[in-house]
């Protein structure tokens, strides 16, 4: 079965909420909608934040810190109509060019 994922970009309220405050590894993927291993990766180069138990290998994540985290990430928007006002005016600059 498929499961759904919160949109957590536009509601760190509700749809995270889905998500209990700490994170296994394969919830915290799921929630930043990465593959496990790319997660993994990430906590390695220490570019995600991360906790580990004590002398262990376990791995558990804070759901509001990466939430956080996400929001604060450089990055151009490429979600659908995104970008339609600056599309509306280079095409408006482009008309008044001709």
């Amino acid at each position: 079965m498929w499961s759904t994922v919160p949109d957590v970009a536009s509601d760190t309220t509700s749809g995270s909420s889905d998500f209990p405050p700490v994170l296994t590894t394969a919830m915290a993927a799921e929630l930043l909608q990465v593959h496990v291993e790319y997660l993994r990766q990430m906590v390695r180069e220490g570019r995600v934040p991360c906790h580990r138990f004590p002398g262990g290998r376990e791995m558990r994540f804070l759901r509001d810190e990466l939430l956080d985290w996400l929001k604060a990430q450089s990055g151009a928007d490429r979600s659908p109509g995104a970008n339609a006002p600056e599309a509306a005016q280079a095409a408006q600059s482009e008309t008044r060019r001709k």
